[in-house]
């Protein structure tokens, strides 16, 4: 095991109408609070906006609002919300639905107390240290930005999608209510459960040695969230496993699981470029990207890779030829998230061209080579996109 730090504030609350309880948890930091949101359709006709603004206003709150988030949220409507607290002294910021949401709103939060611009966090000019507090109402288990120290933006003017870490971004409470979730969209539940996975996976593939009490966790977690996960495609409105995911969620994402152990990141480094470019849902990207991934980086560490096929997978190891068992082990990964109805290769989300796979290669690299199981250039992440693009669904 490594040496580390690991910081969770986070007062976490899972339980029917745990929404209604944001008025009470705000008041506790300010009276003056920004509701950042995705203003969709959705989020009125559900009448999810009429429940928050009632619970803020029975608590007497001043109220502004920031809506029109969306998927791989945008730095422009950051900086509106930064001049709005700033004009209005806004002093906690809450977040109500997914990771985009979320993500907006950590922006914001750390932005109205810094001199320059906000971008500048996610281009690694400046690194947070502090920011106004944050609340969340969760809406759907994927990205554990709820829990997590991190935040993910895109900037449409240089076409960047770059994130940035610190322990002031992590939410000071998050509320679970999974009654939010059981009229979300089946595609969107599958890209959350692809997305949380893949959060594990990025710590599990790790060269670190003697980490057992985090392989044991880790390995834990993704069993539980193939049960659940098979249990939901059964019935979308199994409570107790959208309850389930939204535990696993944040446990996925929330530093516990990378405790003592190096990571890899790989493939959130190069999906982000597809999001960037392509404006790709990320769940969608990590379908198509992980299993490549694995089948390129494999024989860097094949008893970690035979590891997760015996332990996540129950493939039974072939003592003479452990390649093979880490090959099945890919493939049943690969078979989960087609079992999930998620995309298999780039042409399935309408990357049919491979014009820009070498700007999003070196985007990728721009900071240095990527990888924990294997470093790679950018060379080595053109070759990975080039994979993706028309695989068969059997790696």
């Amino acid at each position: 095991m490594e040496q580390f730090e690991f910081m969770s504030p986070t007062k976490f609350i899972l339980q029917k109408d745990a929404d209604l309880l944001c008025g009470r948890e705000v008041k506790k930091y300010s009276d003056h609070v920004l509701f950042v949101h995705y203003g969709d359709k959705y989020m009125y006709d559900s009448g999810l906006h009429a429940r928050i603004t009632k619970a803020l206003a029975d608590e007497g709150l001043v109220c502004f609002e920031l809506p029109g988030v969306q998927p791989n949220p945008r730095v422009e409507l950051v900086r509106e919300g930064i001049e709005l607290c700033r004009k209005e002294q806004i002093g906690c910021v809450l977040a109500v639905g997914g990771g985009s949401v979320i993500d907006t709103a950590k922006a914001v939060a750390i932005g109205v107390k810094y001199d320059g611009d906000v971008w500048d966090f996610y281009s690694g000019k400046a690194v947070p240290t502090q920011a106004l507090p944050i609340g969340t109402v969760m809406t759907l288990p994927a990205t554990g930005s709820e829990g997590s120290n991190g935040s993910v933006l895109k900037n449409t003017e240089t076409g960047e999608s770059a994130d940035t870490m610190a322990d002031c971004l992590r939410p000071s409470f998050t509320l679970m209510n999974p009654e939010l979730t059981l009229t979300i969209p089946k595609r969107q539940t599958v890209f959350g459960i692809v997305d949380m996975f893949s959060h594990v996976l990025e710590r599990y593939f790790s060269s670190s040695r003697e980490v057992y009490l985090t392989d044991y966790m880790c390995e834990g977690v993704m069993k539980s969230i193939l049960v659940n996960a098979r249990a939901l495609m059964r019935d979308l409105k199994d409570y107790n496993a959208r309850a389930e995911l939204m535990w696993t969620a944040v446990v996925a994402h929330n530093g516990l699981l990378a405790a003592g152990r190096n990571q890899d990141w790989a493939t959130h480094t190069i999906g982000a470029q597809l999001s960037a470019q392509y404006n790709t849902v990320h769940g969608a990207a990590l379908s198509v990207l992980f299993p490549n991934w694995a089948a390129y980086v494999y024989k860097e560490n094949i008893p970690r890779f035979v590891q997760f096929a015996n332990r996540v997978f129950d493939i039974d190891i072939d003592l003479y030829d452990q390649e093979k068992t880490a090959l099945e082990g890919i493939r049943r990964l690969r078979e989960f998230f087609d079992f999930l109805g998620a995309p298999s290769t780039l042409n399935d989300i309408g990357v049919e061209s491979d014009e820009k796979f070498a700007k999003m290669a070196e985007d990728a690299c721009r900071f240095g080579s990527i990888g924990g199981i294997k470093t790679l250039n950018a060379a080595d992440v053109e070759a990975i996109y080039r994979m993706a693009q028309y695989e068969s669904r059997s790696i």
